[in-house]
């Protein structure tokens, strides 16, 4: 069926339901010449008389009815999702995905996002958790929550976090039984807890600055991690000085369970982004979820 046949039904259908020209002809937007001859064309191309005219009324013979009950359900199907997607246009609903590291999921994106979708119960929202940059447009994530260095330049990006930094850390027995690092070079002789970058499954060199001085250390120890929030409690049980994001051992350094070491030599990072593709229309759903995690400053990335 070609895409004549088809609009030639949907004139028919028109006409049977109104059961009418003039009234058919008024909801089409066409003239009642222009619909008769089209009724006529079908019928021909048909071989059927699908209408019965008099000078009073129109209605379908018998072929027409079989027709008519034929078109009717097919047709407000098709208008019912037409209509669905017109909702998913304007209501926010529907599904969000996201790739990002755990710490940016507990630090920044959950505390704020966690509160919003309450009010949004017909947004779902798909974390993916890992350290590593993805390729959102080729894996299909709408967005992805990276440190702001670390975005490519053809992207949207948006901050939503602050600066922040590793800190090195250890427990107090630890330091007991190992005195403790003065600078970067002398962890190399200290039971270190490695993390593993899982994309490229390396392991991830520390990153230390001082005075202008740049400095990355590989490590040596007894455990690795994937995740920096999975290390605090080997931390703190003696097993090895750990590098993880301040605020999540800031409570444990107040306390006295953890001590920090080096502090003057560990750096601020750039703050995390959300980051998503420049040239996509974006869903009302997606927006409710940007709009939740801006920063009230919201400072974009500079690209040169």
């Amino acid at each position: 069926m070609n895409r004549r046949d088809l609009n030639d039904m949907l004139w028919f259908l028109a006409v049977a339901e109104e059961r009418s020209f003039t009234r058919a002809a008024a909801r089409l937007g066409t003239s009642q010449s222009t619909l008769s001859h089209t009724i006529k064309r079908l019928e021909a191309r048909l071989g059927l008389r699908l209408l019965t005219r008099t000078t009073r009324s129109v209605s379908p013979t018998e072929a027409g009815e079989r027709l008519l009950r034929a078109l009717a359900p097919r047709i407000q199907d098709i208008e019912s999702d037409v209509d669905a997607l017109m909702a998913f246009r304007d209501k926010p609903s529907g599904s969000v995905r996201i790739t990002l590291s755990d710490h940016a999921l507990d630090w920044i994106v959950w505390p704020k996002l966690g509160p919003v979708l309450r009010d949004y119960p017909e947004i779902h929202v798909e974390f993916s958790i890992d350290n590593g940059f993805r390729n959102i447009v080729e894996e299909r994530f709408d967005a992805g929550v990276r440190l702001g260095e670390s975005v490519d330049k053809d992207m949207i990006a948006v901050r939503i976090g602050p600066d922040w930094r590793l800190v090195a850390v250890a427990s107090p027995d630890y330091l007991a039984r190992h005195p403790a690092p003065l600078t970067p070079q002398e962890l190399v002789g200290h039971n270190c807890i490695n993390h593993r970058q899982s994309r490229s499954g390396g392991l991830y060199a520390w990153e230390f600055g001082k005075d202008g001085q740049e400095l990355r250390v590989r490590v040596e120890g007894q455990l690795t991690f994937n995740s920096s929030v999975a290390m605090i409690g080997a931390i703190e049980s003696g097993l090895g000085i750990g590098y993880v994001p301040e605020n999540t051992v800031a409570e444990g350094i107040s306390s006295g369970r953890l001590v920090q070491v080096l502090d003057d030599w560990s750096p601020m990072f750039a703050g995390y982004y959300l980051y998503y593709p420049s040239r996509r229309q974006n869903s009302p759903a997606f927006a409710v979820v940007a709009n939740a995690l801006r920063q009230s400053d919201t400072r974009k990335i500079q690209r040169a």
